[in-house]
């Protein structure tokens, strides 16, 4: 009897589809769909989350690895896998004890942890160079926000630079909670430099850094290597990494929280 071929979750084709792009630079749907054993409207759903999550361009009957140093905006970043992110958010949320001191960097996931973060009205002092975050949170008023200083951004809404990052490394906090562009078993990837500066200067000053990331960013290569995962202290997402990262990241001791409604 013929053994039965094991159908590949959305998750394994999702990171099967990246792996391709990083080899060939563009994939099919029609040969996809023929790999992995599934009708081409499936691939075809495949494909749009991918390009909508900004981890491949959608092309006509395929898609395209996406650039290394270019992605959205923002605003487009944070409508994205907006309920996926919520979630992530708010689990992060939940770490937070009253009267800790926090660094929150810029980012679309980090944004929807600050807003969940403000709901729960804790005595907390924030050091963050987002203007989101910043404005958020500054309406709790148990909330002391520091607003670094730096060259502000626009399709960033956040503050970067030297000034910047000679600010940030004033302080000492309990935790840094961090976005990336991009998780693999090698370590955390962003596509902008003056991103990645801050986010290393935070960790520096941070007992603990956990990284909010949704699972679309699993296997994706950006420009820069923020850092190897033993750097991390936790990963908040909002669906378990596969086996070799899982096993990447438990060799590493980081400690992954799957977030859940």
């Amino acid at each position: 009897m013929a053994r039965k071929r094991h159908r590949l979750t959305q998750q394994e084709r999702h990171a099967q589809i990246l792996a391709l792009l990083r080899r060939e630079g563009t994939v099919r749907i029609a040969t996809l769909a023929e790999a992995f054993d599934v009708t081409t409207e499936t691939v075809r759903r495949d494909l749009d989350a991918l390009g909508r999550s900004g981890a491949l361009k959608r092309t006509y009957g395929g898609g395209a690895g996406r650039s290394l140093i270019d992605e959205p905006g923002i605003g487009i970043r944070s409508r994205a896998k907006a309920t996926e992110r919520a979630l992530i958010g708010a689990t992060a949320a939940r770490m937070v004890a009253p009267g800790d001191a926090l660094m929150i960097d810029c980012g679309s996931t980090t944004m929807f942890f600050a807003n969940a973060l403000a709901a729960r009205h804790l005595h907390l002092t924030v050091v963050t160079n987002s203007l989101a975050a910043a404005q958020v949170l500054g309406t709790n008023v148990e909330c002391r926000v520091i607003l670094c200083p730096g060259d502000y951004v626009m399709r960033e809404g956040g503050v970067y630079g030297s000034d910047a990052l000679e600010f940030v490394r004033r302080f000492n906090v309990d935790r840094a909670f961090i976005g990336a562009g991009g998780l693999t078993a090698d370590g955390v990837t962003d596509a902008d430099s003056r991103s990645c500066s801050i986010k290393r200067a935070m960790m520096k000053c941070a007992n603990q850094t956990t990284l909010l990331l949704d699972s679309s960013k699993y296997d994706v290569v950006q420009f820069e290597h923020v850092c190897p995962l033993m750097e991390i202290d936790g990963l908040v997402s909002e669906a378990a990494p596969h086996k070799r990262l899982a096993g990447r990241l438990r060799d590493a001791g980081v400690k992954v929280a799957i977030a859940r409604e």
